[in-house]
């Protein structure tokens, strides 16, 4: 078991973490303007999901193996971005686009989900911070290194749940306000867009981190 000390540590990086501004920030307060409260927490279930995900993946090295190949970053990065452009355009479209507001249907709740999922998922640079993260919080004199891992994990996937849903309720009562102004639509289905092509062209100009010294991070050792 992680010590509570240790634990303390972790959570008030975490939550240092939350508040610097960041891409999934800037995909929940898009989702929750563009399609309300509702929206934001499609998001918020879905960014967490993947974080779920990454956790497995550093847990059982999948993490490792993905940064050894060198290659893989540009891989991840160059599909991440096609699908946020990709997604740009959906929000443009006249039809066939996500409802926005009160016309948002349980199917779109789950297209948002999906989105924010493969956002995080194909993101390199997400994949990466789980494998140097949280094994500076691992104690092996403790207990099973992958075990912590996935503990760890799954607090920081929490966390955020609770962190990017109060968020998104923030910035869907921006989105209910919007609403009830002319042109309202057109405007949240422009700001989607925008925040989207702006994630794309961020994580074109990613520069490939270090892996070696991220392969070499020292745990955290005692409480």
């Amino acid at each position: 078991m992680i010590s509570l000390a240790t634990l303390a540590l972790f959570l008030l990086a975490v939550l240092a973490l939350f508040l610097s501004p960041g891409p999934n920030m800037a995909f929940v307060l898009s989702h929750g303007v563009a399609h309300g409260p509702r929206g934001g927490f499609a998001a918020a279930l879905g960014i967490s999901s993947a974080d779920l995900v990454h956790t497995l993946f550093a847990a059982t090295g999948v993490t490792a193996l993905v940064a050894a190949w060198p290659p893989s970053f540009d891989l991840l990065r160059y599909a991440g971005a096609l699908y946020l452009l990709w997604l740009a355009v959906q929000a443009l479209r006249s039809s066939g686009g996500l409802p926005t507001g009160a016309r948002a249907q349980p199917s779109a709740f789950a297209r948002i989900v999906r989105m924010a999922f493969l956002n995080n998922l194909v993101n390199p640079k997400a994949l990466l911070f789980f494998m140097v993260f949280l094994p500076q919080f691992v104690e092996p004199a403790r207990g099973s290194v992958p075990l912590q891992l996935v503990q760890l994990g799954v607090m920081l996937s929490a966390a955020a749940l609770a962190f990017n849903t109060l968020l998104g309720a923030c910035s869907g009562q921006v989105g209910r306000w919007l609403q009830r102004r002319p042109g309202a639509e057109k405007f949240q289905r422009g700001l989607l867009a925008l925040v989207m092509v702006g994630l794309a062209i961020r994580l074109l100009l990613l520069d490939r981190p270090a892996v070696p010294s991220a392969l070499s991070a020292t745990p955290v050792q005692g409480s």
